[in-house]
């Protein structure tokens, strides 16, 4: 059963919720979040996104500290390595053409 306090971390049931329903360990999230191989900057102002490699998947944890000065996990997520080296992608024309259609028969 996944804690919202682990370790000296805290999870909201936003992150609880994402860990279980993308099949990551409480364990695991707080791994990469103690000992990332990496961090960035997250998206909101203060937050960060820790980043950590395990074989071919690649778990990423955004955190931001609180009023308290207590970190806060509030999403995690999980990457995989392509399988094939080609990746189609769809051509901007096509894609533009296709959102403008969709936005006109909706």
């Amino acid at each position: 059963m996944m804690k919202n306090k682990y370790f000296d971390v805290i999870f909201t049931n936003h992150a609880i919720s994402r860990l279980y329903n993308r099949g990551i360990s409480q364990e695991k999230a707080y791994e990469t979040f103690a000992h990332p191989d990496g961090q960035l900057n997250g998206k909101i102002p203060g937050s960060v996104k820790f980043y950590k490699k395990y074989d071919e998947q690649r778990i990423e944890v955004v955190a931001k500290k609180n009023e308290k000065g207590e970190w806060v996990v509030f999403s995690c997520w999980s990457k995989f390595k392509e399988k094939t080296p080609f990746h189609y992608q769809e051509p901007l024309l096509q894609k533009i053409i296709g959102n403008l259609v969709r936005k006109i028969f909706k």
